[in-house]
């Protein structure tokens, strides 16, 4: 995941070089050079990180770096967000879950994300679209009380062919 948005970051002609920084900050966008933490161990935690700072170059505008300012705090969040929808598209979830995926740490791995980053994103689907979604007539994705969805569901009568729920 992480060589795939490299790619992507050199596609839009963004540079992204690997520097050490103090431990607090984990990435940083600015004139079209992305900053990721060196100190950051795992190719999966920069690949969030990475998505994040993306999502900075395609939403953010000016120095947002004083999270005290309302505006500023909002350019964090849509950039968070962007980085939720690039790396964990609802469809994604199905997949992994249909891919026999039970646990957060087993969808996380096969994604390619950290567990936090998972955690952050499904509280962020819940928030947009509460306990539930359909996705493509087919599939209802429930974010409650455990993740879980159900393919082919009648929902007037709630009998499915397939449940599948993680912890």
């Amino acid at each position: 995941m992480y060589e795939r948005l490299q790619n992507e970051a050199t596609d839009l002609k963004i540079k992204v070089e690997e520097r050490l920084m103090k431990k607090r900050i984990k990435g940083l966008y600015g004139d079209n050079v992305i900053w990721i933490n060196k100190g950051i161990e795992t190719s999966a935690e920069k690949a969030c990180v990475l998505a994040e700072e993306i999502g900075h170059y395609h939403l953010s505008v000016g120095d947002i770096l004083d999270q005290s300012i309302t505006c500023n705090k909002k350019q964090e969040i849509l950039a968070r967000r962007w980085a939720f929808n690039k790396l964990v598209p609802l469809q994604s979830v199905v997949d992994v879950l249909k891919a026999g995926c039970r646990t957060r740490y087993e969808i996380a791995e096969m994604l390619q994300i950290t567990e936090d980053f998972l955690e952050d994103t499904i509280n962020y689907y819940r928030t947009k679209y509460g306990t539930q979604v359909r996705i493509d007539e087919k599939f209802i994705l429930f974010f409650n009380p455990t993740l879980a969805f159900f393919e082919n569901l009648e929902v007037e009568s709630f009998e499915h062919k397939c449940q599948y729920h993680i912890s």
